[in-house]
């Protein structure tokens, strides 16, 4: 057996936890098979860590047993592709919303899924001065057609079909020394969730259909206030369009939601 094929089934052994093959076996002595298989169960374990700490509210959700019995049958379908073990995890709603799907007590599992990933990912996104009144009050009324839109990094949108919001403040509060939560019941409900990092802090807040729109025309183009305020025509009609767009930046603006515009 030459070297790379010893190390391709070395690899093979740990990364997809199975035993090694006859041949590399007959090259390693027990001693080192031992070894060989602590490094899978080390390695497979790392990464049940890294699903677990991704996915907290998810996990007290589920109980340990089930989760534990996602992430392995997730660690076997989606080996790590990331360079960084923090990134794990990325596609564990869409895995839970297909191939996993039958195996889920409840279909809401899957957006607080959604969610808990949202949060994690606004957390660790980088961080843009943020507009302020001040920077409107700077205009020009002429500069105000093209004034930028541009959403903080930080900023995901969601579109869940569950009512999760009650049952992951309820399970949060749990994880933070809270009694025992009674869970409510998620109710079947399409909407939008908002979710971003304000200052150090995670945030998010559920979407009117309408303001949803708004936010999606701004990541969907280049943003500036003349296309919101035509989203806003789309959304509400012409006659309101003015008002609904000042509204929703007044809004976005307590909330730190858009980026300074630059510097000219």
């Amino acid at each position: 057996m030459s070297l790379l094929a010893q190390q391709r089934g070395l690899q093979a052994a740990v990364l997809e936890g199975r035993a090694a093959d006859q041949t590399l076996a007959g090259l390693l002595t027990e001693r080192s098979l031992a070894r060989l298989a602590v490094y899978a169960h080390a390695y497979r374990a790392r990464l049940l860590g890294a699903l677990r700490d991704n996915y907290e509210v998810l996990a007290l959700a589920m109980g340990d047993a089930a989760f534990d019995a996602l992430g392995h049958a997730y660690i076997d379908a989606r080996p790590s592709q990331q360079a960084s073990i923090r990134w794990y995890g990325d596609a564990l709603a869409d895995f839970m919303d297909g191939p996993y799907a039958a195996r889920l007590p409840h279909a809401a599992l899957c957006d607080l899924a959604r969610m808990d990933w949202a949060l994690r990912g606004a957390f660790d996104a980088a961080a843009a001065t943020p507009m302020t009144l001040a920077h409107l009050q700077a205009l020009a009324p002429e500069a105000w057609a093209g004034l930028p839109l541009r959403l903080q990094p930080s900023v995901r949108l969601l579109a869940l079909d569950w009512a999760v919001e009650p049952v992951w403040r309820a399970l949060r509060q749990h994880r933070s020394g809270a009694a025992e939560p009674e869970l409510p019941e998620p109710l079947a409900q399409a909407h939008g969730l908002l979710v971003w990092r304000q200052g150090l802090e995670t945030r998010w807040r559920s979407l009117t259909a309408e303001e949803a729109a708004l936010l999606q025309s701004l990541l969907s183009a280049a943003g500036t206030f003349a296309h919101l305020c035509e989203a806003a025509a789309l959304a509400q009609g012409p006659e309101q369009a003015a008002a609904v767009a000042l509204g929703a930046l007044q809004q976005w603006l307590a909330d730190e939601l858009l980026q300074a515009p630059p510097v000219t």
